[in-house]
C-alpha cells in the first residue's frame, strides 16, 4: 500500500537509465524496445520485450534485461521490517468503543454476568492457542507448555485470556486502551504471586508500543478485538510488525453475515440481553475471506480457520465447520528466508552473479564495470 507508486516511478527511471546507458555504448545498429507495464490491481511489473536485432552484445543486453526484471519482480508491496512503520500519530482505537467498555470495567470477573460468554470461550480459545504454538517447539515442560514464549494480548480487557496463558508458562504482556480495564486486570492477578511475575499489563494502544516492540513476540492474540477497531488493515499491520519471523497471530471475531446481524446484534443485544446494547457494530464485522486477504497482504500465512458456536441455554461454546457467526483464525508470519529481498540487495546479488558468469567475456565485463 505504502510507497507503491514511488517504487513504480523509481523502477521506470531505472529501466530508462539502463536502456540509455546501454544504447550510448553501442556502435552497431541494435534495436531493443523494452517497456514495463504496471498494473494497479496486481501491483507488479510486467516486462514486455519486442524482438531485437542480434549483435555481438546480444548476451549482454539479455542479461541486463534479466537483471532489471528480477530486481523489479522482487519489489513486492509487503510491509516487512525494512518498510516504513505504521505512523503512531494515528490510532486504531475507537473512542466511542472506549466509553462503552469503560462503563463495564468492573464486571470483567463476574463469571455469571455480561462477560460470561468470554469466560466460557476460554474452553476453546486457550487450547486453540496452546496447541498451535506447541507445533512450533520440539519439546516443552510438563505443566508449563508455553514456558519461554512471549505473548502479546491485545485488547486484554480485565485479563480473562491473559491469565490462562500465563498459567501455561508464557510471559504475557496485556495491553488495553481503557485504563480502568487494566486496573481491574492488575488487581485480579495480584491474588496469584506466580501470575504476578509472568504477566505485565499496560494501559495503551498497540500503536503506542510498536516501535519498542518490533519483532518481540512469539505470538500475538487479538480475541474479540478486531470488530472494535476503526482501521483493521492498520491494526493487522501493527500486529505483524511486533511478531518475530515465524510468529503466530491468533484472532477470534464475528463474521459479517445476515445471520450474525440477526443473532449477534438483534437477538444477543436487543432481545436476550446476552451482551449490552451498542457493544457491537455490524459494519465492523469482517468475513474470513476479507480477513485472510488482509493477513496475506501483510506477509502472514493463514494456517487454519474454524467456526465457533455459542449456546446461550447451556452457556458453552463448541467448534463447528460453519463460520457464519463466530470464528477463530491462526496465521503465521513469514520467516526471514521467505521474505522478499529489498531492491538494493536484489540488484547487488544479480550483479555479482553476472560478474561471475561473464568473467570470461571481456566485452561484457567492461560494460558491467561502467
Amino acid at each position: 500500500m505504502w510507497g507503491g507508486r514511488k517504487l513504480s516511478c523509481s523502477g521506470n527511471r531505472f529501466l530508462g537509465a539502463i536502456r540509455s546507458r546501454c544504447w550510448g555504448t553501442q556502435t552497431e545498429g541494435i534495436r531493443l524496445i523494452t517497456s514495463a507495464v504496471y498494473s494497479e490491481n496486481q501491483r507488479s511489473w510486467t516486462p514486455q520485450t519486442k524482438p531485437w536485432i542480434f549483435s555481438d552484445y546480444r548476451i549482454m543486453w539479455f542479461k541486463f534485461y534479466r537483471m532489471t526484471s528480477a530486481c523489479l519482480n522482487r519489489i513486492k508491496i509487503h510491509r516487512y521490517p525494512w518498510t516504513r512503520l505504521y505512523s503512531t500519530s494515528r490510532t486504531t482505537v475507537d473512542s466511542s468503543e472506549v466509553k462503552t467498555f469503560l462503563a463495564l470495567a468492573h464486571k470483567w470477573w463476574d463469571e455469571q454476568g455480561i462477560y460470561a460468554p468470554l469466560h466460557s470461550m476460554n474452553d476453546l480459545r486457550v487450547p486453540f492457542i496452546r496447541d498451535n504454538l506447541l507445533k512450533t517447539v520440539a519439546d516443552h515442560q510438563p505443566g508449563k507448555p508455553l514456558s519461554g514464549m512471549k505473548i502479546l494480548d491485545v485488547g486484554c480487557g480485565g485479563g480473562l485470556l491473559t491469565e490462562p496463558l500465563g498459567r501455561l508458562g508464557a510471559s504475557v504482556i496485556g495491553i488495553d486502551p481503557v485504563d480502568e480495564n487494566i486496573k481491574t486486570a492488575q488487581h485480579h492477578k495480584s491474588f496469584d504471586p506466580v501470575l504476578d511475575k509472568r504477566i505485565e499489563y499496560r494501559a495503551c494502544s498497540l500503536e503506542e508500543i510498536l516501535e519498542e516492540m518490533i519483532e518481540t513476540f512469539d505470538a500475538v492474540v487479538a480475541s474479540e478485538v478486531v470488530e472494535h477497531v476503526i482501521d483493521l488493515e492498520a491494526f493487522i499491520q501493527c500486529c505483524c510488525q511486533v511478531l518475530k519471523p515465524g510468529g503466530s497471530l491468533f484472532i477470534t471475531t464475528i463474521n459479517k453475515t445476515q445471520l450474525s446481524y440477526a443473532l449477534g446484534i438483534v437477538f444477543a443485544e436487543e432481545i436476550a440481553g446476552i451482551v449490552p446494547k451498542g457493544t457491537h457494530t455490524w459494519e465492523k464485522f469482517v468475513s474470513p475471506e476479507k480477513l485472510e486477504s488482509i493477513l496475506e497482504s501483510n506477509g502472514l500465512s493463514v494456517q487454519s480457520v474454524a467456526g465457533m458456536l455459542y449456546n446461550p441455554l447451556s452457556g458453552y461454546w463448541h467448534w463447528t465447520e460453519n463460520t457464519s457467526l463466530n470464528y477463530a483464525a491462526h496465521a503465521v508470519k513469514s520467516g526471514v528466508q521467505d521474505q522478499p529481498v529489498p531492491a538494493e540487495f536484489a540488484f547487488k546479488e544479480e550483479t555479482e552473479e553476472l560478474r561471475g558468469q561473464d568473467s570470461t567475456t571481456p566485452g561484457a565485463q567492461e560494460e558491467l564495470k561502467k
